[in-house]
C-alpha cells in the first residue's frame, strides 16, 4: 500500500502539470510502483494466491493504459518508458 507521502512523490515525477492526477502517465506511475512494492512481497510470501491475483491484475491495467497511451500520443509513451525503466 503506497503512502500519501509515497504518491504525491510518484506524481509529481511524472505529472504533466500541477494539478494532474489523472493523466495516463500518472496512472502509470503510481500502478508500476504498487507492482513494484507486491513483487517483493511475494518474494517473501511465495504462497500467498490472493496477492498474486492482484498483481496480475495491476499488471493488465497497467498494460492497458499503457496501450491507450502509445495509440494517443507515441512520443509521451516513449518518455514514460524511458523515465520508469521499463521494457517496450
Amino acid at each position: 500500500m503506497l503512502t500519501k507521502r509515497q504518491k504525491d512523490k510518484v506524481v509529481k515525477d511524472v505529472a504533466q502539470h500541477d494539478a494532474d492526477t489523472g493523466s495516463p502517465e500518472v496512472q502509470v506511475a503510481l500502478l508500476t510502483k504498487r507492482i513494484k512494492e507486491l513483487t517483493s512481497h511475494l518474494r517473501k510470501h511465495a504462497k500467498d494466491k490472493h496477492s498474486r491475483k492482484g498483481l496480475l491484475e495491476l499488471v493488465a491495467n497497467r498494460r492497458s493504459h499503457m496501450k491507450y497511451l502509445e495509440v494517443k500520443s507515441k512520443k509521451r509513451y516513449n518518455a514514460l518508458v524511458s523515465k520508469l525503466e521499463l521494457k517496450k
